[in-house]
């Protein structure tokens, strides 16, 4: 390439380079040394395989090491070969493991954090932490915990048919009862479902009606109403259909064409014409005979 070429191109670099703005010019300055950084680092094996070379520590790939390990600025990173690299942990050395570890410093006005243990009412043993507790405050431990029966949840739709509760046995009353929330497995897009402990609903019922017989007679109650007021629904249901199918006949033989059944002609020599009457209604007709 001749002098001429070199000049000329280096006029266009520089006019290409001043017409950049200065936020590009960072930018590329930042790659620049991003690029020289990375071209600078060594690929270095495990930190056990080292040796000294003119006074330089470098790191070659062990024997069934797979991964690589690269070094930049000092930090050590591990080539997953995934596309990422990962931090290598500090391992500890020949010098490093005969110096004493530095003792962090201890300080005197910690306040100490009391554990409170609560005692289970199934087996009486003590414990820290427990699904129950936590979240519907009863304490039994997570040892004791019987999801299919005893400690089973119900929903309040079910609850409240059985037990016969309303919404403010639920909210109002003290203590208010606790639940989660669920998803509701039959339709995402409802809304979602308050699981309650079965034993505390069946608690609240007990405080509202006052014994099992009492629960059961509104129960029987309920059912004989429910009994009356369908057997109210079907008597109005008949009740309307004969009315329906009695206008219908009565419909029926109003607006049929009728058609007239005369009798004897009369003859009335006055006015020289003749008369007969319809056997089935009252109407009547004159008439002359050419």
């Amino acid at each position: 390439m001749s002098d001429t070429t070199i000049a000329a191109t280096n006029n266009e670099a520089g006019e290409g380079t001043s017409k950049l703005t200065n936020a590009q010019r960072l930018r590329i300055e930042r790659n620049q040394a991003k690029a020289k950084k990375l071209k600078e680092a060594k690929l270095v094996a495990h930190p056990s395989a080292t040796f000294q070379n003119n006074n330089v520590t470098e790191e070659r790939p062990s024997a069934g090491q797979g991964n690589s390990i690269i070094k930049v600025q000092g930090t050590k990173y591990i080539d997953s070969g995934g596309g990422f690299l990962l931090e290598q942990p500090v391992l500890p050395t020949a010098d490093t493991t005969a110096a004493e570890p530095a003792e962090l410093p201890i300080i005197e006005d910690a306040i100490a954090i009391p554990v409170v243990y609560e005692e289970c009412l199934e087996c009486g043993d003590q414990y820290a932490d427990s699904y129950l507790f936590n979240n519907f405050g009863h304490s039994v431990c997570d040892k004791c915990r019987d999801t299919e029966e005893k400690h089973s949840l119900i929903t309040r739709t079910e609850a409240k048919a059985e037990y016969l509760l309303k919404d403010c046995d639920f909210d109002k009353r003290e203590p208010p009862l606790r639940y989660i929330s669920r998803k509701n497995p039959h339709n995402v897009r409802w809304g979602e479902m308050k699981l309650y402990l079965h034993l505390q609903v069946e608690k609240r019922a007990m405080e509202v009606w006052g014994s099992e017989e009492a629960l059961m007679r509104q129960h029987e109650n309920r059912e004989d109403k429910r009994d009356v007021g369908k057997a109210r629904k079907y008597n109005k249901q008949m009740k309307q259909l004969r009315m329906e199918v009695r206008s219908s006949i009565y419909t029926k033989k109003t607006t049929a064409v009728h058609e007239h059944e005369f009798g004897a002609d009369t003859y009335n020599e006055e006015e020289d014409n003749y008369t007969h009457s319809c056997l089935t209604c009252p109407y009547t007709e004159t008439y002359e005979k050419m």
